[in-house]
């Protein structure tokens, strides 16, 4: 059964597509790979930096958006530990493959003037902490072997979040299309389902970038 098995393309706004593409080229070694004004949004600009064949972090700038202001505590988080809003993105975390990697790509971020935390050992992965450019929370992350859910899925905090154990085993183990569709329309909706179901489920496809 399909389902979403990697990131494609992470997109976060910016006032300052040029400075965004200078810091993750310059300082993370990330390769620039498009720059195009963007599909179906006027005045837009889209670029990419290639994390590998399949992913990339992306940046969108519009006209529009040096005119929001950007809030700790509120757009952005500020630090790992910080928080922000509701469905905003609290820290971007980006993969190496080994500690050893790990460590290189730390003392060429401080070589560049950047202070960084860590690495700091997670238990399922170690961890290095630094800030980006616009109040971006940055972290670069390696693990040794995937995630074990036995260890990793705290019954504490599970019963915290209000979930059954009949809903731990449905997340653990997802059920087929035709089960999940009538048990999610079943839940009450968030504001923004809403709004996307009474615009008719999905983007047009000329915005889907």
């Amino acid at each position: 059964m399909p389902k979403p098995n990697d990131l494609h393309h992470l997109a976060i706004t910016t006032a300052d597509i040029k400075g965004q593409i200078e810091y993750f080229s310059t300082v993370l070694g990330m390769e620039l790979v498009a720059l195009y004004w963007m599909h179906g949004v006027e005045g837009a600009w889209h670029a990419f930096l290639k994390l590998n064949d399949h992913a990339s972090i992306a940046f969108v700038q519009t006209p529009e958006v040096g005119k929001i202001d950007a809030t700790i505590g509120v757009t952005h988080s500020g630090h790992p530990g910080g928080p922000c809003a509701a469905g905003t993105m609290q820290h971007l975390a980006l993969n190496v493959d080994s500690e050893e990697d790990l460590l290189v790509l730390r003392d060429r971020i401080r070589s560049c003037g950047i202070n960084v935390l860590g690495p700091i050992d997670h238990g399922f992965c170690k961890s290095i902490y630094f800030a980006g450019p616009e109040h971006l929370t940055l972290e670069i992350a390696t693990s040794a072997e995937a995630i074990d859910a036995r260890a990793w899925i705290d019954p504490e905090v599970v019963a915290l979040a209000g979930i059954s154990a009949d809903e731990l085993e449905r997340y653990r183990r997802p059920p087929p299309p035709p089960v999940a569709a009538e048990r999610f329309r079943s839940l009450p909706m968030t504001r923004q389902s809403r709004t996307w179901r009474a615009a008719g489920a999905v983007p047009p496809p000329a915005v889907a970038l």
